[in-house]
């Protein structure tokens, strides 16, 4: 039983020089579950692409990415010294560690007197930071490489940006999240002597749906009598086809962050997949014969049931079926690279 991503290698890794080439500079990001491919593929990717540093999210992402990458590597979380003072990587002049307040700057250089800092300013989007009142004097006094900004979603940055470039006029390196192309052109136009390094993740690991496909294996298929009860819960089904896959919750399936519901017509969906839910009619991210079965049941740990309609041509045992997820929340078996045919 397995749930593997599928990657039509050459593909996939032209969108990331296609980036590359449209963001220079680029600081590869790899956190979390390495965006469904793992973080140690994406290590060895980002080596290829030559990128002399890259960004991990957390401190516990730190060793390995140390070991599998023989580059710099920027931390995003910022250092904390009451929560990483007795980290064993923190001697390591490869790490750049982000900064926001001066006490914990002085704990650092405590145990690295030569660590590495770029200080993170406040923006719009409110989440840790230096104020930006505070920022250019805190980068002169904690000796930074840099100043790194972590910005919202959208476009219409550049006025934002320059606030912090023109208050801190002595940083030539500024780390960038969620900028644009034309937005990196637009600022090196307008500062030609400052240094703009866009910190990427989706669009160069994502950037083309058409490149990788999750699939999982049939497990099971059996004819489903109406009423006839099955699962953890013995729901009653409505005639047609169970049918067992792999992939369950450990691979993320059905597993889904907060909507943003901004739109009415997004409103409008949640309320209707809600409904759906209290009526035990949710349907699942498995393409199977053509259509997208419900759930008999919500997911097991590593296989998922399906209710295939009645009428509906099954699948057999070992026959592979589509999966549509979030790669950033998908955790499979195994990813395998596919050179181009």
């Amino acid at each position: 039983m397995a749930l593997i991503l599928h990657v039509q290698g050459d593909r996939w890794r032209a969108v990331q020089q296609a980036t590359l080439r449209r963001l220079p500079g680029l600081v590869p990001v790899i956190k979390g579950n390495g965006y469904g491919f793992g973080r140690q593929l994406l290590c060895g990717e980002a080596h290829r692409l030559g990128a002399p540093m890259i960004a991990v999210g957390t401190y516990m992402e730190l060793p390995e990415a140390l070991a599998c990458f023989g580059g710099q590597v920027l931390v995003l979380e910022p250092y904390r010294a009451v929560l990483h003072h007795d980290l064993p990587d923190l001697r390591s002049t490869r790490v750049v560690h982000t900064v926001t307040a001066p006490d914990d700057v002085e704990d650092l250089r405590s145990v690295q007197s030569k660590a590495r800092v770029v200080v993170e300013g406040l923006t719009s989007m409110g989440r840790f930071g230096m104020p930006l009142r505070s920022l250019a004097a805190f980068v002169t006094s904690s000796g930074a490489e840099g100043v790194t900004l972590h910005l919202p979603l959208g476009t219409g940055h550049v006025a934002e940006i320059s606030r912090f470039v023109e208050a801190v006029p002595d940083n030539r390196r500024w780390f960038l999240s969620h900028v644009t192309a034309s937005e990196l052109g637009e600022l090196t136009a307008r500062f030609p002597d400052r240094e703009f390094r866009p910190r990427v993740g989706t669009d160069l690991w994502l950037g083309d749906k058409g490149a990788y496909e999750v699939r999982a294996d049939v497990l099971e298929v059996r004819a489903l009598a109406k009423g006839e009860r099955i699962g953890y819960r013995q729901r009653p089904q409505p005639a047609g086809h169970l049918v067992v896959v792999s992939g369950g919750t450990s691979h993320g399936v059905a597993m889904e962050s907060p909507a943003a519901a901004a739109t009415a017509r997004q409103r409008a969906i949640a309320v209707a997949e809600g409904a759906l839910e209290a009526a035990h009619r949710v349907r699942s991210p498995f393409e199977v014969s053509g259509v997208m079965p419900r759930f008999a049941e919500p997911p097991h740990m590593q296989c998922s049931l399906l209710v295939l309609p009645d009428h509906t041509t099954p699948p057999a045992v070992g026959d592979a079926v589509t999966v549509r997820m979030r790669l950033t929340t998908a955790y499979p078996d195994a990813v395998v690279l596919h050179p181009t045919k």
